[in-house]
């Protein structure tokens, strides 16, 4: 009975043991991670690093920094790069286009320098709280109609830190640019519109704006769809403009715009076109027009609208060679005496009808005749008088 006491108790201090062991473990100064990778495994030793909320405690607490004050004397250079998520719309009635993009900016501030500090990451990913602590170079599109950081849900800032004191500042912005909108050659015109990018409170002796050192530091994230407008080209460029404090380094966005035209020449020019055509064929005054529609159907998809346009051209023009060809092979139309009808109505200044005269004159009385003479006759038919009686006093009246 007492091996089995003896084996469970010598069980349990084994076990407590180990596990002292494991745990005294993770308290070691240095740890061993295993990092694999497709070729080799190779173990990485890390030392004790601090971390992010450190590092910022230590830069921007009880160090003196202040984000009035520019960090190098001798000026700053801040490099832009632009990244175009969408284009929303071209408005021609205002003269403007609105857009989302991406706005970065990089500049180099030694007094943000944590090498020293051992960071436990490459960089420190931060948000736009941190950087309403730090010195920013005030940039804003001098030219914009409406420009605002997105907040869906928060507010759409990143910010990004590196060892050596490099700033990264990345913002979601929605901004409206004017544009110079020239229609003198629609639809085979081309649209400009642009952006003026600068500092709003440094002039270039304290901050010199430039465009990253890329082949395109403005360009499109996806491919730009615009329901009339192709994006045929944008440039960028830098300016240096006077102004009373000074000079300032300005860089511009030129976005040119190429119209779609083939949807104006097969929707309206097309059909306009065969339409004045049409109007110049003769197709003959008494020619019926019997394969024409009196209302034609509407439609709002520019093929139907083709289709229907050229049907319609086709028949008038079929029309107009059967009306020729027939003219020239039919004979001279002969002389035909047409027989005059009696006219329901005399040509007396009353214009009494036929049907009125059974009324008003009674049998035997010539009521043509005497209605076309003066009103006299009209009471001698009445009282009985003939027509030779009529004559004898029509004389006597006359006389």
């Amino acid at each position: 009975m007492k091996w089995p006491a003896i084996v469970t108790s010598w069980l349990i201090v084994v076990t407590r043991a180990v596990i002292d062991n494991d745990y005294n473990s993770l308290e070691d100064d240095v740890m061993e991670i295993s990092h694999s990778s497709e070729t080799h495994h190779k173990p990485v030793r890390f030392r004790n690093c601090t971390r992010d909320t450190d590092i910022i405690d230590q830069l921007l607490n009880g160090t003196g920094y202040n984000k009035f004050r520019i960090p190098q004397d001798e000026g700053m250079t801040v490099y832009v790069e632009i990244w175009i998520q969408a284009i929303t719309s071209i408005d021609e009635l205002t003269n403007d286009f609105e857009m989302d993009i991406y706005i970065t900016e990089k500049w180099l501030d030694p007094a943000l320098n944590f090498e020293r500090l051992s960071p436990c990451k490459g960089n420190l990913s931060l948000n736009h709280q941190v950087l309403d602590r730090l010195w920013t170079p005030n940039s804003c599109f001098i030219n914009s109609k409406v420009a605002q950081i997105h907040d869906s849900p928060f507010r759409s800032v990143f910010l990004m830190l590196f060892p050596n004191g490099t700033v990264m500042v990345n913002y979601r912005v929605r901004v409206k640019g004017p544009c110079s909108l020239e229609l003198s050659n629609f639809p085979l015109d081309l649209q400009t519109c642009g952006l003026i990018y600068e500092s709003f409170n440094y002039n270039n002796q304290e901050v010199r704006m430039r465009w990253s050192a890329i082949d395109e530091p403005v360009q499109p994230m996806a491919p730009i769809v615009l329901p009339d407008f192709d994006l045929f080209k944008i440039t960028a460029n830098r300016k240096e403009e006077p102004y009373p404090a000074g000079m300032w380094d300005e860089l511009h966005v030129i976005i040119m715009f190429e119209r779609r035209f083939i949807w104006y020449f097969m929707q309206a020019y097309l059909p306009t076109y065969l339409t004045i055509f049409i109007s110049f064929i003769s197709i003959g005054a008494y020619a019926p027009l019997a394969h024409i529609q009196i209302i034609l159907l509407t439609a709002s998809y520019y093929v139907w609208m083709l289709v229907s346009m050229t049907f319609i051209f086709c028949s008038l023009l079929e029309l107009a060679i059967v009306g020729y060809k027939v003219r020239d092979e039919s004979k001279a139309p002969s002389k035909v005496t047409s027989k005059k009808s009696k006219p329901l109505v005399d040509g007396s200044p009353r214009g009494t009808s036929l049907y009125e005269k059974r009324f008003m004159f009674p049998p035997g009385c010539n009521a043509s005749r005497s209605i076309t003479k003066t009103n006299i006759f009209y009471v001698l038919c009445w009282y009985g008088i003939s027509e030779n009686e009529q004559g004898g006093a029509s004389t006597d009246h006359v006389s």
